[in-house]
């Protein structure tokens, strides 16, 4: 559900820029806010990390590989 959200004592210069830049994407002011707190508010993915983790998959596609708790407890027993 939708819920308003009021911001008071801005200053003035960053009252403007947020006009501006509503105007230069092309939308009013209350939908660049909304903008703003979503991109703020939404976890970012690196695109670099993407990658390397895609190019990891396909390096490792097909190739057989020993399960982590394997692994584990192999290093507890070692201990």
């Amino acid at each position: 559900m939708p819920v308003s959200l009021h911001v008071r004592n801005i200053d003035d210069d960053i009252a403007i820029a947020l006009k501006k830049r509503a105007h230069e994407n092309n939308r009013s002011a209350e939908a660049e806010h909304r903008e703003i707190l979503r991109k703020a508010l939404t976890p970012r993915i690196d695109a670099e990390w993407e990658r390397r983790a895609a190019a990891l998959r396909d390096a490792t596609e097909g190739k057989l590989s020993t399960p982590s708790e394997i692994l584990i407890r192999e290093d507890r027993d070692y201990r």
